[in-house]
Order: structure tokens, then sequence, then C-alpha cells
């Protein structure tokens, strides 16, 4: 009987999407995720369309949170944050901003690949890249030019790919 109570009680993902989404928009920001823990442990992910999410835009999600949600009655923990750098994509916006950028993509099979992210339709991402192969005529292997289409279906993750220089 403890489990339904507690089930009952837990805070419904798609709800708070659909009443936050709002606010988020309006700050130029676009929702990546909404988890709620079997404690009712909430967190929030947000992504800026352009730049970076600034403190500003989590304080605004989170104030208008508060008062949609009544913390008393529905004994709740919110954290609001930005995605991170190391987080795989969740969404179409996250590939879009991403859009001529350096990624990294795992492949359903182990293979890993650092490429530029230039197109994303939904269903599938193309990524410009550079590998050593043969040449006709020369002994040494050159670096080839490649631009090819993956269908996500073949993808395990793709995330942002950061160099430190």
């Amino acid at each position: 009987m403890v489990t339904a109570t507690i089930f009952l009680e837990m805070l419904d993902s798609a709800l708070i999407k659909d009443k936050i989404q709002e606010v988020i928009s309006s700050r130029g920001c676009f929702l990546v995720d909404v988890e709620v823990s079997r404690d009712n442990d909430v967190t929030i992910t947000i992504e800026s369309a352009e730049g970076t999410v600034q403190m500003d835009d989590c304080v605004a999600v989170d104030k208008v949170f508060h008062e949609i949600f009544n913390q008393d009655e529905e004994d709740y923990s919110l954290t609001v944050t930005s995605a991170g750098l190391d987080m795989p994509f969740k969404v179409p916006g996250q590939y879009e901003k991403a859009l001529g950028s350096d990624v990294e993509v795992k492949f359903k099979g182990g293979k890993k690949l650092i490429a530029t992210l230039t197109a994303y339709d939904g269903e599938s991402i193309t990524l410009r890249f550079n590998a050593k192969e043969s040449v006709e005529g020369s002994k040494k292997k050159a670096l080839v030019e490649h631009k090819d289409t993956f269908p996500l279906a073949e993808i395990n993750s793709v995330m942002p790919h950061i160099t430190f220089e």
C-alpha cells in the first residue's frame, strides 16, 4: 500500500514539461529533459538556443516551477540545470545548435568518430571528417575528407567534442 501512495504522490514529468515550457521558451532556451525520481527529486535540464544557459535562466524556471507546484503539498526537491558538455544529445534542438561544430559519435558496435556535424533531419546526421586512406599512385596513406550520412538507429550517442588548447 505504501508503494501505491508514493506513486500517486509523484510528480508527472509530462505535466511538468507542459507547465514550464512557456517560461523556458521565453528565456531563449529549450527543454532537454525532465527527470522525476521515486523520491520526487525533480531535475529539469535546459539548453540555450544560442550561447549558454545563464544562472538567471535557471532561476526563472525554478521560480515558475515553485509557483505552479506547491512544495508543501507535493514534497519534492528541484534542480534546474543546463545540459552538460559531457551529456549525449537527447533532443533535436541540441543537434541543431551543434551544426557546424565538432561532435563525438559513438556507434553501435563500438566504433567512435570525431567529426563536424553538418546536417540533422530527425532520422540521421551528416558528418564531415578526415580519414587516412591509401591513395592510388602513392605508398603513403593520405588524409581524405569524407562527408557521410548515418542513421540515428546505428548510433549510441552524440555529444559535443571538447578540445583544450
